[in-house]
């Protein structure tokens, strides 16, 4: 069959399919929150600061790979410049790592520092569950 009659068939129906997928799995999480007694209008998504932190960190690594990438390719490997694509992947990976590192200190930092100015009781603000804040101490 050619792939021309295919196409205009195909992708309707795989947005169609996305689409219901996506409001059936909304509807089925709100029966199951009414038959547990919550009230689906109250629950709402939280921000997820760190999350937003760790996909911002990712993306400057990964375009700063790709920079550091294509800067190798033109310079140092210029007799290779068709056969570089492992050095594009690689430095991707390498540089979208560096990010999540960063992520992953910056984060640290800042729990140890709720910590510190908290005493034995933290307080996880990132992590809300039902509009309260969720506290955990550490001597119980």
């Amino acid at each position: 069959m050619d792939a021309g009659i295919l196409i205009p068939i195909l992708v309707p129906l795989g947005m169609f399919a996305m689409i219901f997928g996506i409001f059936y799995i909304r509807n089925r999480e709100r029966m199951a929150m009414i038959e547990k007694g919550m009230d689906p209008r109250e629950h709402k998504p939280h921000p997820a600061p760190w999350q937003n932190l760790k996909w911002g960190l990712l993306l400057i690594g990964s375009g700063l790979g790709l920079f550091v990438a294509y800067i190798l390719d033109r310079t140092a490997f210029t007799a290779t410049q068709d056969e570089n694509e492992a050095l594009y992947f690689g430095l991707v990976a390498v540089f979208g790592g560096f990010g999540l590192v960063i992520s992953y200190v910056i984060e640290k930092k800042e729990l140890y520092a709720n910590y510190k100015t908290s005493g034995n009781l933290i307080v996880f603000k990132s992590e809300q569950k039902g509009g309260r804040e969720e506290t955990g101490n550490e001597n119980q």
